[in-house]
C-alpha cells in the first residue's frame, strides 16, 4: 500500500492537508521577485557617465543649454542626479535623452537606466491572492465528480476527432493536378541590412564660416568648397552628397549648427573659436586625426 502524504505543518503549529494552497505559492512567488528586483545593481552611474562625457569634450553647460534648449540647472541636477528637483519623471527621460544625444551618447539606453532605477509604475502591480482567498475552501466530492466526468468527455471527443482525422484524411484520396501538388520551391532572397549613412545637415546659425567637404577621409572626393553665409543651410543627405562618412573643415565651427541623422550633435571645439578638422560618422562627430 502507498504510504499517505506527510502533512504540511501550518505556522498555527497545525497539521495542514498535505498541499500548500494556492494563496500560498503565489506569495511565495511575490516575495521571490521582490528580492530578484532588490538585488539588481546599477549598469552604469547615469551622471557620472554624463559629466565625464562633457568634460571631455571641453564643453560648458551655457553652450550645451543653447544646443538642447535645457536650463543650465537641469543639466547639473541630471549630472548630480538629483532628478526631484526636475518637473515630472516624464521630463526627466526627454531631457535624460537630449542630453546624452547632444553628447554624443546613446540616449535610450539612459532612459532605459533610469527606467529600471527610479520609476516605478502601473505595470509593476504586486501580485497578491485575493482571488484564491475568497474561493472556498472545499468543493466537495459531488463537484469533483462532475469535474472528472467533463475532463473524460472532452478527451473523448478529442480522440475521436483525431481518429476520424486520420481516416477521412489518410494518403489514399486522390490528388488533382493544380490543387494538391505543390509548385516548384523558389529560392530565398536574403536582403543585407542597408549600411548606416553619415546623413549631415550643417546650417551657419551665429555667422558666415567656410567649409571644405570631403566624402571618406581629407583625401577623398571633394563635395563642397566656399563660404557658407549665415542662415543658410548645406545638406549632405542624398545622391552624390550622402557618404558613410565625411570629413570636413571649418575655419569657423563656432558659427554652425550640426544635425546628425535627424538630431543636433554638438562640434567638437566649436566652443573654442578656432578653425577645426572633423570626422562625421554615423554615429557621431569627432575631431579628424592629423593626416599621416
Amino acid at each position: 500500500m502507498a504510504r499517505p502524504a506527510r502533512p504540511v505543518p501550518r505556522a498555527d503549529g497545525r497539521a495542514g492537508t498535505g498541499f500548500l494552497r494556492p494563496a500560498a505559492l503565489v506569495g511565495i512567488a511575490c516575495r521571490s521577485a521582490h528580492s530578484t528586483l532588490q538585488s539588481r545593481e546599477p549598469v552604469f552611474e547615469i551622471g557620472n557617465s554624463l559629466r565625464e562625457a562633457r568634460l571631455r569634450q571641453q564643453l560648458e553647460f551655457p553652450e550645451l543649454e543653447q544646443q538642447t534648449k535645457i536650463r543650465s540647472k537641469y543639466l547639473q541636477a541630471l549630472e548630480d542626479e538629483k532628478f526631484d528637483l526636475l518637473p515630472a519623471p516624464t521630463y526627466v527621460k526627454g531631457f535624460l535623452r537630449n542630453y546624452a544625444d547632444a553628447l554624443g551618447l546613446e540616449g535610450q539606453l539612459y532612459v532605459d537606466e533610469y527606467n529600471s532605477r527610479f520609476v516605478t509604475g502601473e505595470e509593476d502591480i504586486p501580485l497578491r491572492p485575493r482571488d484564491y482567498q475568497r474561493r472556498p475552501q472545499a468543493l466537495g466530492p459531488r463537484f469533483e465528480a462532475r469535474s472528472v466526468v467533463l475532463v473524460l468527455g472532452a478527451i473523448g471527443v478529442v480522440v475521436a476527432l483525431v481518429v476520424g482525422a486520420a481516416k477521412f484524411g489518410s494518403n489514399d484520396s486522390p490528388k488533382v493536378q493544380g490543387i494538391n501538388s505543390t509548385g516548384p520551391k523558389l529560392p530565398k532572397r536574403h536582403h543585407k541590412p542597408a549600411r548606416p549613412m553619415a546623413r549631415l545637415v550643417l546650417t551657419a546659425t551665429n555667422g558666415d564660416s567656410w567649409l571644405l567637404v570631403r566624402a571618406g577621409s581629407q583625401a577623398g572626393k571633394q563635395l563642397y568648397a566656399g563660404t557658407l553665409p549665415q542662415g543658410h543651410q548645406l545638406p549632405f543627405t542624398r545622391g552624390t552628397f550622402l557618404s558613410r562618412r565625411l570629413w570636413f573643415a571649418a575655419n569657423k565651427p563656432q558659427n554652425l549648427v550640426a544635425k546628425l541623422n535627424g538630431r543636433i550633435v554638438v562640434i567638437p571645439g566649436a566652443a573654442t573659436g578656432k578653425a577645426e578638422q572633423l570626422l562625421v560618422t554615423p554615429r557621431s562627430i569627432v575631431k579628424a586625426p592629423p593626416p599621416s
